[in-house]
């Protein structure tokens, strides 16, 4: 299945589509689709920016995207692993307008209210990945039953929504372009001093359009999204290499003012990076 910006053609007859993606990287243009993804991360690990939140996906995480969510995976390449997802795509109302709402499959509403925002399966992944990983070689039919497990999972499963606000109105395909431009050019430059006239620029919209767009559509301002996306890199370079001080790692994510850096992070993550990564060690 070919993935375009914001719309995934699919053959007429499928309404329950699984896919394999496997390479360097996964699609990494900011796209929606009216299908609601089930995904998991089989291999690698990156930033996912759905709607206005900026997340991190690692392997074997399990991941619910809503319909229409603008989203992206960003992978991260100073790893050595592949990019391996498996994906279950469908609609609501894929097996009839009324389906859903069926007596018997109430108790499936729970999923369908978290995937508004999307969210992380934070238990029962492990038979998700289990029935994921064996739909492969499974019929329609029988993916269709577990299909059905996997909502029941989910919706009585922990979970961390990923977003927590959504823009109400799905995007045209120009605004689609133009916030696929912005997040590409951020996701790829966030380490460098990034103005507001710069991002504007690569909007092509003066710096007050500019600003009232990008907030009425993601309900915070361009900094504060440049900001989390720096702290969540920031997160990843605590993690993964030992080696390097927090001043350096705030001069690799964008950061030239250490008691700014340590202001943002404590804001974000509700814990300075000291405290971080003494956790992690």
């Amino acid at each position: 299945m070919k993935v375009l910006p914001f719309k995934i053609p699919k053959p007429e007859e499928d309404v329950l589509i699984y896919q394999v993606d496997y390479g360097d990287t996964f699609y990494d243009k900011l796209h929606q689709h009216e299908e609601i993804q089930i995904s998991l991360i089989v291999e690698g690990s990156g930033t996912l920016i759905v709607g206005d939140s900026v997340n991190d996906y690692n392997e074997n995480d399990v991941l619910i995207i809503g319909s229409n969510i603008p989203h992206v995976f960003k992978s991260d390449f100073s790893t050595s692993k592949k990019a391996h997802m498996v994906t279950l795509f469908f609609t609501k109302h894929a097996f009839g307008k009324n389906f859903f709402n069926l007596e018997e499959l109430k108790e499936l509403q729970p999923f369908f209210k978290r995937a508004k925002h999307g969210f992380r399966v934070s238990s029962k992944s492990k038979q998700i990945k289990s029935l994921l990983l064996e739909l492969e070689a499974e019929g329609k039919f029988n993916r269709f039953l577990v299909l059905l497990q996997i909502l029941k999972l989910s919706s009585k499963g922990h979970h961390k929504s990923l977003s927590s606000f959504i823009y109400d109105k799905r995007y045209t395909d120009n605004e689609g372009q133009r916030m696929r431009d912005v997040f590409e050019f951020t996701m790829n430059n966030f380490q460098n001093y990034i103005s507001l006239d710069a991002i504007s620029g690569i909007a092509n919209m003066t710096k007050n359009a500019f600003c009232k767009y990008f907030k009425k559509r993601t309900n915070k301002t361009y900094i504060q999204f440049l900001n989390e996306l720096r702290i969540e890199q920031a997160c990843r370079f605590l993690q993964s290499n030992k080696d390097l001080s927090i001043i350096q790692i705030a001069d690799h994510v964008g950061f030239n003012n250490m008691s700014n850096f340590n202001r943002q992070f404590k804001a974000i993550k509700g814990h300075n990076p000291s405290e971080i990564r003494k956790h992690l060690n």
